[in-house]
């Protein structure tokens, strides 16, 4: 009684079998936007520390309020996305 079945949902997989990676161009470029908006973010507040000069720390907050901007920007298209299907 080892039958196989059909999945329940689509993404279910098969035991043993790879996940599935999202690689579509707009997800990366999201993710890559966000990566470097945090790596900006800090090595500005490296050069504050390191340096003391307060133009670096103005300059980091900048950042991450921009790089949050940009996630919040990313899960709200990502719930609309969702939105879309369920509708």
């Amino acid at each position: 009684m080892n039958r196989w079945r059909p999945p329940a949902w689509p993404n279910w997989r098969r035991p043993g079998e790879p996940a599935a990676l999202d690689w579509r161009p707009a997800v990366l470029i999201a993710r890559w936007i966000v990566l470097l908006l945090a790596l900006g973010a800090v090595l500005c507040f490296a050069m504050f520390i390191g340096t003391g000069q307060v133009r670096y720390r103005s300059l980091g907050i900048l950042i991450v309020k921009w790089a949050v901007i940009a996630g919040l920007a990313f899960f709200a298209v990502l719930i609309l996305e969702r939105m879309v299907m369920i509708l």
